[in-house]
């Protein structure tokens, strides 16, 4: 049995090192189980789906996607392999939706930020997802001190974990707890909410943010609610399609849940997006190739990357860190203290590392790794704050 990534599995099938695919012969012969799958980007969605279409048709695979919202891919899939029989593991979900309902979905409109604080402050458990980080910490500062926390990925892991732990305490033992978050809640988290309120976004993540609410069933779900509401601020460009695509599919009120909708979705999202599903050329290329006689490994290799946004990683000298980030001054390099140092590292965008780069509040190492230098902008409640002081300077 063999446990990876999405990225390192087709970023491994279009990649032109001989140590990336050397591995790809385990593809072969086996079952291939894709969890999340409706997680595929968009912008790589069709290279993705001729992957696993190749490998079962030629390579005696099965792939097996598993999601609690079904992309709609036979066509996708028809287009590379025709002859692909796709046959749906659990059938029957119309009718066992209802006996599995555990929710009931309201809609709020657009909601100022006060306002959202005002009606999450009323409740004494509620969730709150948002589509950003900073709206995250904005709201979460609106909320009164008392039961509130927050999680987003400016935290490093340990500390993500210890907030979460708390917070399943509270839960379980009825006690008052707030909390904003990113999306990062949505999926692999295990927390039972009775109200969760989730920021317009894809219908896929406002059903996966549905899944923290009466997640052991122990409410009727008249008395479990998931509010949709429109945050003060404008999406970012990235849920932009997918909320055009979440508009279109609840037009008429549809239960946002059941099968059908979910399948409208993702239809309306495909067709939203058009060209875009394999926004860098990456079958064309290797068709134009193929024409050519000649197959563009490498120039396919560097246009197909799963994360578009590339992250670099700052390590936070606090708690178990401390050690770790000792050690890494001290010049060790191994592989079993970097997976350490994984736990106390926050992943950042570059323009915002070289941000904190240029304020002189990361200690740089020799080999490039980054180490949090101004410890003053890490929040035991927030994590790490982006917001950097250029005006520092030394008067004598």
């Amino acid at each position: 049995m063999v446990v990876t990534t999405a990225v390192q599995f087709f970023e491994s099938l279009y990649a032109s090192r001989p140590s990336q695919c050397r591995k790809l012969h385990n593809c072969s012969n086996s079952v291939l189980i894709f969890d999340e799958a409706q997680m595929l980007p968009l912008e790589h969605l069709r290279p993705c789906v001729a992957a696993i279409a190749q490998l079962v048709a030629h390579f005696r695979s099965t792939a097996v996607l598993c999601t609690a919202t079904q992309p709609a891919l036979e066509a996708q899939f028809r287009a590379f392999a025709p002859a692909l029989p796709i046959q749906e593991l659990c059938p029957g979900t119309s009718d066992l939706y209802e006996h599995f309902r555990r929710v009931t979905f309201a809609r709020a409109g657009r909601l100022s930020r006060e306002a959202l604080a005002e009606r999450l402050a009323a409740q004494p458990q509620a969730l709150c997802i948002v589509n950003s980080r900073k709206s995250a910490g904005a709201l979460y500062r609106l909320l009164p001190p008392e039961h509130r926390f927050h999680l987003s990925t400016l935290m490093f892991p340990v500390h993500r974990r210890a907030v979460l732990d708390q917070v399943r305490r509270r839960l379980k033992n009825g006690l008052p707890c707030r909390v904003v978050s990113t999306s990062l809640i949505e999926a692999g988290v295990d927390v039972d909410f009775p109200a969760v309120w989730r920021e317009e976004a894809g219908l896929d993540s406002i059903l996966q943010a549905a899944g923290r609410c009466n997640r052991e069933g122990r409410r009727p779900p008249q008395e479990s609610t998931v509010t949709v509401f429109q945050g003060e601020d404008a999406p970012p460009p990235l849920f932009r399609r997918s909320i055009g695509a979440t508009r279109e599919a609840l037009s008429d009120g549809a239960d946002p849940a059941r099968p059908e909708t979910v399948r409208r979705y993702f239809l309306s999202l495909l067709d939203l997006s058009g060209p875009a599903l394999d926004r860098y050329g990456v079958l064309d290329a290797f068709q134009r190739g193929s024409d050519a006689g000649r197959m563009p490994f490498r120039s396919v290799s560097e246009r197909f990357h799963l994360i578009d946004s590339p992250t670099k990683t700052v390590y936070i000298p606090l708690d178990g860190g401390v050690p770790l980030t000792d050690r890494l001054r001290a010049g060790e390099r191994s592989r079993a203290l970097f997976r350490q140092l994984g736990q106390y590292g926050v992943s950042l965008y570059d323009q915002h590392y070289q941000a904190l780069r240029s304020a002189g509040d990361l200690e740089e190492l020799e080999d490039g790794t980054a180490v949090l230098a101004n410890l003053s902008l890490y929040s035991r409640e927030t994590g790490l704050s982006l917001d950097t002081d250029f005006g520092k300077g030394l008067f004598v």
